[in-house]
């Protein structure tokens, strides 16, 4: 009885812990960042994590971000900045999804920034 208890505690601890690093939440190291070239790939709302530079302002909470692959056009709503203040040679991290419109360019809908 004692061995039945202790493998299937094993195997719910094991399974917690796969479940943990799948199912991130966003406050650890473990979010994998990409490149604009692969953002333009992805899928609609797929969660991407950016490392560049915001190069200007379009207006409308629209800016242009750069990395060494390129650059894409990403939306930051004024409660997403969280105070941060960046200039075309700050490097920040962007936290985001995807947004593919049918007859729109592909986009960043940013949800954090921070300063790198």
């Amino acid at each position: 009885m004692k061995k039945i208890l202790f493998t299937t505690l094993t195997i719910f601890g094991i399974s917690l812990s796969a479940n943990a690093a799948f199912f991130s939440n966003g406050f650890g190291n473990d979010e994998r960042i990409t490149t604009v070239r692969d953002a333009r790939t992805m899928r609609d709302d797929t969660h991407v994590v950016l490392v560049g530079k915001i190069i200007n302002s379009l207006g409308d909470e629209k800016y242009t971000f750069s990395d060494s692959t390129g650059q894409i056009t990403v939306e930051i709503d004024n409660d997403d900045w969280n105070g941060v203040n960046v200039s075309p040679d700050t490097t920040v991290e962007i936290s985001g999804e995807v947004d593919k419109g049918l007859f729109k360019k592909t986009k960043i809908d940013v949800d954090s920034v921070r300063i790198k």
